[in-house]
């Protein structure tokens, strides 16, 4: 019988010769110990950026007027009640892996998208605060089911970004709080509101959220019955803040209501770029063309001419841009699993669907851009693999059922002064860098080949892709590529009294900068260019872009008689300039190196002109010195503590402080400031006044119902028993604010209505129950 063999671990059997080396347990701990502290430096590494830029906008916020306890409110508020919730459901739906902040931000704005859904219902029901059924019915559902409990710590270990790609992102948005940021927080100081309250634009995004805080369905505030036509979503959400927070909507407008939105649009942004281009390099040169690439101005002074407006100059005072930026960013990411991985799944189709709705509700210009990159994307499969893309059809359709349900319901199938009008941009441009009326067709002409130059040297990158021709064929380039044509192609084709066709370009620019980094980083990398020549060509561009205005020393706006004709030397010479260096380094170099070289320099000469028109010549400070402002507020303030969401105003403020001959009626601070509603105050942007603009007329029209504006001008004009019941009983006003220096000093509306309060020269009336004779 043979002898058992020894057992494991021992050495009697073993021939006396051979040495049995064990392992030392002290090397294999240490080395543990050595990675684990690696790991822990990485991920504090990779926290650190993140957490920077979390203390510098928690500094800029308490600095300017927000409260500890606002911010705290706030940040616990975004975290339990919207980003949680939102990346539970992402993970259960999506599977697999991503890094963890492309999941808070794309968790972020599910939560957004799934709050404004949840809040309009229970707004609709009178219960506003029902909107905290959203996380609280997600966090039971996700403790009770085990399959679902999983999804708390995620699936595994999440892929890390490299920390440089971390800290440009940050860098990135430390620039956005450190400058534009800093300059609207000066400019809507919310101690002294009434500073800013002449304006037009914030006012009346700030009734909004007050209308959206008290009424479902929402109507336009400022003139009583006026349907809000309007994309209304990012109102909802800032509602919904208000209700669950305690916080003042001004503070949530004005302070920390973008933040956490510009700073997701950041991530999602750098994530789509590094998905196109298949580096993290790619991602971060998509952040930086999203947030500084402009088209070049040659001249001193703002970019008026060369305008398109940008996250710089939008992102914190268009609500609704910003809002419809953040919903659509997952969309394309979806777009792109979906189009050129074959990664589907039920749980994509669930999430493209929110998003595509939520998109339709907050901004109008998405879904047709969505639409024509889609169709790019048909078209290139159509020629390229003679077969229709299911999926891109697919999409297509659900698009333009979204679209024809904002443009039929949502938009009531009005244009909100949308109109045909080619190179109105031009027009409208010329006016605000020559101001001497409307220009010569030859003008037109010459600016507008003069804008397609500029965005040509600011897209160079795009050229890169003809260095490989396979890459044009990818799904997401054609995509992206046609987004950014009808965003180019509406800015030049069509005309709006407000450049609000500026819009379609800003809502673009992210997804052209994907593909200029993309055709960058493809040319650079084909021509096998250095990276130390890379640098230096990049450098050279952005010193060229500060040096050349200066050089020619032409000022903008132009002096009166002057023609455009002095426009274009600095733009003739920079272009000879660029052919001429590209064909010496071509014989230096070679063709495709100077090629790429002369895309990366071209590329950076567009970068610095943002950041001056921003720091250097936009440095604003309040609107007007409009003091006395502050006693309206007050009054307004009273009357929102003391009066019932449903009552309605009557006002005889409609004019811009100060502006009596030349009214223009964009005036939103009554409503803005008492959250409710006023039978006649501002009427300029209701589509009913919108609807009748054509290209060339003015935009301030009087008012389109000349019996309610006659009776609410005379009760203010000349009050008596009659016109006062008037206003009541056939129009249901119950208290009258009054701007007492337009009245007429014979004339007293306390003896007509009770006086309720009055602060400087406002006053506010209460008007009995039976006011005046039977009507």
């Amino acid at each position: 019988m043979d002898a058992a063999p020894p057992a494991a671990g021992s050495t009697a059997s073993l021939p006396e010769s051979v040495t049995v080396h064990r392992a030392d347990p002290a090397p294999r701990t240490a080395r543990h110990s050595a990675r684990d502290r690696r790991r822990r430096r990485l991920r504090v590494g990779a926290w650190l950026p993140a957490g920077l830029v979390t203390v510098l906008i928690g500094a800029a916020l308490v600095s300017h007027d927000v409260s500890v306890r606002d911010l705290a409110s706030f940040a616990g508020y975004l975290v339990v009640g919207v980003t949680v919730p939102g990346v539970l459901v992402l993970r259960a739906l999506l599977g697999g892996r991503r890094t963890l902040a492309e999941e808070l931000a794309a968790g972020t704005a599910l939560g957004y998208a799934v709050e404004v859904f949840v809040y309009i219902g229970g707004r609709a029901a009178g219960v506003p605060l029902l909107v905290v059924a959203w996380p609280v019915v997600t966090y039971g559902v996700f403790l009770a089911v085990p399959r679902l409990r999983g999804h708390w710590r995620g699936r595994g270990a999440c892929p890390r970004p490299p920390v440089w790609w971390s800290w440009s992102v940050a860098a990135v948005m430390a620039y956005l709080i450190a400058g534009p940021a800093l300059n609207v927080f000066v400019r809507y100081d919310i101690t002294q509101p009434g500073l800013w309250a002449n304006g037009a634009d914030m006012p009346y995004h700030l009734s909004l959220v007050g209308e959206l805080r008290h009424h479902m369905p929402p109507t336009v505030p400022a003139v009583a019955g006026e349907p809000l036509l309007y994309h209304w979503f990012v109102y909802a959400h800032l509602a919904a803040a208000s209700w669950v927070t305690g916080i003042e909507p001004m503070v949530l407008l004005f302070r920390l209501g973008m933040v956490p939105m510009l700073a997701g649009l950041l991530v999602l942004v750098g994530v789509t770029g590094r998905r196109l281009t298949g580096s993290w390099l790619g991602g971060v040169l998509t952040v930086v063309g999203t947030v500084f690439l402009k088209p070049p101005n040659l001249h001193q002074g703002p970019n008026w001419l060369l305008t398109y407006g940008g996250i710089q100059d939008i992102g914190w005072t268009s609500p609704t841009q910003t809002f419809g930026a953040l919903l659509f960013a997952p969309v394309v990411l979806l777009l792109l699993d979906l189009l050129g991985r074959g990664r589907g799944g039920w749980g994509r189709w669930v999430l493209l669907g929110v998003f595509l709705v939520a998109v339709m509700g907050a901004k109008s210009v998405y879904l047709p851009l969505l639409g024509a990159g889609l169709v790019a994307v048909v078209a290139v499969e159509v020629v390229r693999r003679r077969r229709v893309p299911r999926v891109a059809v697919a999409v297509l359709g659900a698009t333009a059922v979204c679209l024809a349900f904002a443009q039929l319901v949502l938009f009531g199938g009005g244009k909100l002064g949308m109109a045909l009008d080619p190179f109105s941009l031009m027009r409208m441009g010329w006016n605000r860098i020559g101001g001497m009326g409307a220009p010569a067709e030859t003008t037109v002409l010459g600016l507008a080949g003069l804008y397609l130059m500029c965005w040509a040297v600011a897209w160079a990158g795009v050229f890169g892709l003809l260095s490989r021709p396979r890459l044009p064929a990818r799904p997401g380039v054609p995509l992206m590529l046609g987004i950014g044509a009808a965003g180019l192609g509406v800015a030049l084709l069509f005309g709006h009294p407000g450049f609000s066709q500026l819009f379609f370009l800003m809502a673009a620019l992210p997804y052209l900068s994907a593909v200029a980094a993309c055709g960058l980083i493809a040319v650079v990398r084909q021509a096998g260019t250095s990276a130390r020549a890379t640098v230096l060509a990049a450098a050279a561009g952005a010193a060229a872009a500060l040096a050349v205005p200066a050089l020619f020393g032409i000022a903008l706006p132009l002096g009166p008689g002057r023609s455009d004709a002095v426009l274009y030397p600095p733009y003739i010479a920079f272009t000879i300039a660029v052919v001429a260096l590209t064909a010496v380094l071509a014989a230096a170099v070679g063709g495709l190196r100077a090629c790429a070289l002369t895309a990366v320099a071209l590329t950076a000469f567009s970068l610095p002109g943002n950041v001056r028109d921003r720091l250097v010549y936009n440095r604003t400070g309040p609107l007007v010195n409009a003091w006395a402002l502050q006693d309206a507020m007050a009054v307004l303030r009273w009357l929102r503590a003391h009066s019932e969401t449903d009552e309605l105003v009557a006002t005889n403020a409609h004019c811009r402080w100060g502006e009596r001959e030349e009214c223009r009626h964009v005036h939103f601070w009554v409503t803005a400031f008492s959250e409710r509603r006023v039978l006649l105050e501002g009427w300029t942007y209701t589509p009913t006044n919108l609807r009748s603009w054509q290209p060339g007329e003015p935009v301030k029209r009087p008012f389109w119902d000349r019996r309610l504006f006659e009776a609410n001008k005379r009760t203010f004009e000349e009050p008596s028993p009659l016109s006062v019941g008037r206003l009541q009983q056939r129009y249901g006003v119950r208290w009258l604010f009054v701007d007492e220096s337009q009245m007429k000093p014979k004339y007293q509306m306390a003896d007509f209505a009770k006086l309720m309060t009055r602060r400087g020269s406002y006053s506010l009336y209460l008007i009995p129950e039976r006011a005046g004779p039977a009507l």
